[in-house]
């Protein structure tokens, strides 16, 4: 334990010391709201996390995620979230990226409504990058957050930057560098608390928060304990019930049978929910592991226009209009091509395409991975609003039931997608692993969900028998094959983009275990981030 950690006899314990020029994020003050937070809620999240491995032994043996009959009154009832303050009435275009000290300025000045710090899937949670990125965020808003790159050019904040909402890690996620009661604590709880005590009035003050986005809730009961941390917060600090408000990723499958009800359970807080699709495709294949037949094709195949994902979004949009909260669209992860005319324009062919689709439908706003795609998107999205969003659109002859919200997407699987899937799982994996969770690949900007994705497909194509489109039957041997194959190119790679010694041969091994092991890893991040504790 450092010089800097808590005593022996205090609960709470610090692993590692503050980095430098941090210190103040780990306040005596700050801390004893952390362990307020987690002597309170982690349990609780202990048991919500029981019960979705309950839940899946239930889907493992056949059952099926549909709608709540034991919540029927609240889907059927008359009722309607808290008014969205003025400062969240307008999210037309949304950009999203890692809490880095240049990431941080460069989303706030880029002409986007919202910039969404993540402290999740788009960052590795080393020590030095949550607590730095918390510092960074605090000098954000305050207005006093510069940077200088290698080269001495500086990046400082432009008038009027876009709002700042604070995406916390999944309630799955662990932190390791603090424990309570010898136990390592929830990791969201560590986002929220740094990022609550240190601004939440100083964001009040300005009519600019405190503004969260939830991820990877998969049940009503998530968004109820959410909202008791809101409220516990708010008391504490002296803040009226409400003053918090949160969007929710509808990103997990048996969430959107329970959109009304995770509404209901924060309605004093959330002001919309978003369709984190990617992340979404990822449960679809985590649910279904098991079955043989719901092996997915190509993830390349699977886009908004398959009628599972179709459905999904358009209920997303009639449930919040209904209820008075907006509904986001889904990300964009294309980013520009440079020096290739026709690649770019490609490119933003599909950007538009989306879009568009996405706007006629009814969504609020968007989000994009890249400054580039933004003029692109708010043109859109522009044209589309009348106001500052579409909340009085409904779709009155919507109908989607549980059949349709599951049905199976159709496409090929080909030696093409598992290569590729092969190739960007691997060098995401690295990436993370060097601490870098947001990485451009092949004229994309991914985060975990892809890796996740990617890795789950394998696993599926390979435990169940798939063949290529070619006869080929894909086994261990195949994606071993495959990957002694490409492995020259993915360490070209690594090189050329500075990755540090190692980091790429691990990768390789963790992707290699979570494809062929018998049992599916819940998430490839909690598997990872064990070697992110042993690296220290």
């Amino acid at each position: 334990m450092s010089e800097a950690a808590a005593t022996s006899e205090a609960r709470l314990k610090l692993m590692r010391s503050a980095p430098r020029g941090c210190e103040h994020i780990l306040s005596e003050e700050s801390l004893a709201f952390l362990e307020a937070l987690v002597d309170r809620f982690g349990p609780r999240i202990e048991s919500l996390l029981a019960r979705r491995q309950e839940r899946q032994r239930r889907f493992d043996r056949g059952e099926r995620p549909d709608f709540l009959p034991d919540t029927r009154s609240i889907r059927e009832g008359d009722w309607r979230v808290a008014p969205i303050p003025p400062a969240l009435r307008d999210r037309r275009v949304e950009i999203t990226g890692p809490v880095d000290r240049k990431m941080i300025i460069n989303g706030l000045n880029s002409g986007a409504r919202v910039f969404m710090a993540d402290f999740e899937d788009a960052s590795t949670p080393t020590w030095e990058n949550l607590i730095q990125g918390q510092r960074n965020i605090l000098d954000a808003t305050r207005g006093q957050i510069d940077f200088s790159d290698d080269s001495g050019k500086t990046y400082r904040l432009k008038d009027d930057p876009a709002l700042l909402i604070v995406r916390v890690r999944g309630l799955h996620l662990p932190e390791a560098h603090i424990t309570l009661d010898g136990r390592a604590i929830p990791g969201a709880l560590l986002d929220f608390a740094l990022h609550f005590f240190h601004n939440a009035h100083a964001l009040h003050e300005q009519g600019r928060g405190p503004y969260y986005y939830l991820p990877k809730l998969e049940h009503h009961d998530e968004a109820r304990m959410w909202a008791d941390v809101f409220r516990f917060a708010e008391e504490r600090f002296g803040f009226a019930n409400g003053t918090i408000k949160a969007t929710v990723l509808i990103e997990t499958l048996p969430a959107v049978f329970q959109m009304h009800e995770i509404l209901h359970a924060m309605r004093h807080h959330i002001v919309a929910l978003n369709c984190g699709r990617w992340d979404y495709i990822f449960s679809y294949a985590k649910v279904f592991h098991a079955d043989p037949q719901r092996v997915l094709p190509d993830r390349h195949s699977i886009g908004m226009t398959q009628p599972f994902l179709r459905s999904y979004s358009r209920l997303l949009i009639d449930t919040c209009h209904r209820r008075g909260a907006l509904a986001m669209g889904g990300m964009a992860a294309q980013i520009p091509v440079r020096g290739d005319p026709d690649r770019h324009a490609a490119a933003l062919d599909k950007v538009r395409a989306d879009k568009e689709r996405e706007a006629a439908d009814g969504h609020d706003g968007t989000w994009v991975a890249h400054p580039g795609l933004i003029e692109t998107a708010m043109a859109i999205f522009d044209r589309a609003l009348d106001g500052p969003n579409q909340l009085d659109r409904l779709l009155p002859d919507l109908q989607v039931d549980q059949a349709r919200l599951l049905e199976h997407p159709e496409g090929r699987i080909t030696e093409e997608g598992l290569r590729d899937n092969i190739a960007v799982g691997v060098q995401y994996i690295a990436a993370w692993l060097a601490g870098r969770g947001c990485v451009p690949i092949n004229h994309l900007m991914e985060d975990a969900a892809t890796a996740e994705i990617a890795r789950a497909q394998l696993w599926q194509w390979i435990h169940h028998g798939a063949t290529t489109t070619d006869g080929e039957r894909i086994t261990a041997d195949f994606v071993r094959t495959v990957l002694d194959e490409i492995g020259p190119d993915l360490r070209r790679e690594a090189e050329r983009s500075g990755l540090p010694a190692g980091c790429l041969e691990e990768a390789t091994a963790l992707f290699t275990e979570l494809c062929l092991d018998e049992d599916f890893a819940d998430f490839l991040t909690l598997k990872a981030y064990e070697r992110v504790i042993a690296r220290g």
